[in-house]
């Protein structure tokens, strides 16, 4: 899975920049530079073929490309896309409830994981109240998605609490935020502008990165060295002695519609 998104439409935080090292030779300095966008796809793209795999461009600057992978055995996370409604959600992994949220969102019985995200998401941008971090929460499997609600013009990543699924996060050579679970992909595109997307977590084109695991508490930016000793990207974790006042606590009375009204 791979999703790219101008900085205009999703801002990356600035800790995953790492540009290259003013005393690397010419060749070297090429080579640490992160690819345009475009060049990200294609590397991606590449290795699959048509047929077994699924790309679409946005005109607000933003690109979903999606392919299902090898055959799936116990250490091969599932790949799903969905669209609905100008919502687009490519998921990896799998919920271990997904038949309880399926009849509590009142979904068709044959309905996967990306359906659900898209249709949780859906509920929170209509109907609210629900803060954002109750119904991630809801989520009990290992997982990682995408999702980009293409007519509000904004992009909702999460990654579950357990790190047998993962995703990778970015900055390609324009700025664009570059998401993943590839890491390849992402060695390849965004060169050392990269890190783990950190688990537990979720970052929204409008809010920004937080913790749904811990709402109340601020992230902070730990830097990230590389087997070669160079900087590299960020890691995110909580801040466990900050504390964020205007974020909704769970089963409080503010309507996350109106907390992301500009999602």
């Amino acid at each position: 899975m791979l999703g790219i998104f101008k900085k205009e439409l999703a801002h990356p935080p600035a800790e995953l920049n790492s540009p290259p090292n003013p005393n690397m030779g010419s060749s070297s300095a090429a080579a640490s530079r992160a690819k345009l966008p475009r060049e990200i796809a294609q590397a991606f793209q590449s290795p699959h073929s048509p047929s077994n795999s699924f790309s679409v461009s946005f005109g607000n600057g933003a690109f979903l490309a999606f392919a299902p992978g090898e055959r799936r055995t116990f250490a091969t996370p599932q790949r799903l896309f969905c669209g609905l409604e100008d919502v687009y959600c490519i998921f990896t992994g799998g919920l271990n409830n997904l038949c309880s949220l399926i009849r509590q969102y009142g979904l068709s019985k044959c309905a996967n994981e990306a359906m659900l995200v898209i249709e949780a998401y859906r509920t929170l941008r209509d109907r609210g109240p629900y803060p954002a971090d109750q119904v991630l929460k809801d989520l009990d499997g290992d997982y990682g998605f995408v999702l980009l609600d293409n007519k509000a013009g904004t992009v909702f990543i999460a990654s579950g609490s357990n790190e047998r699924v993962r995703l990778f996060w970015g900055i390609a050579g324009d700025g664009s935020l570059v998401v993943s679970d590839s890491l390849e992909a992402m060695k390849g595109g965004c060169a050392k502008s990269y890190a783990p997307f950190p688990v537990g977590c979720m970052f929204h084109s409008e809010q920004g990165l937080m913790s749904f695991e811990h709402p109340t508490r601020k992230m902070k930016a730990m830097p990230r060295v590389d087997s070669e000793g160079v900087m590299c990207g960020a890691n995110f974790k909580v801040d466990a002695h900050s504390k964020v006042s205007s974020m909704p606590r769970v089963g409080s009375e503010a309507n996350w519609a109106m907390w992301t009204q500009n999602v």
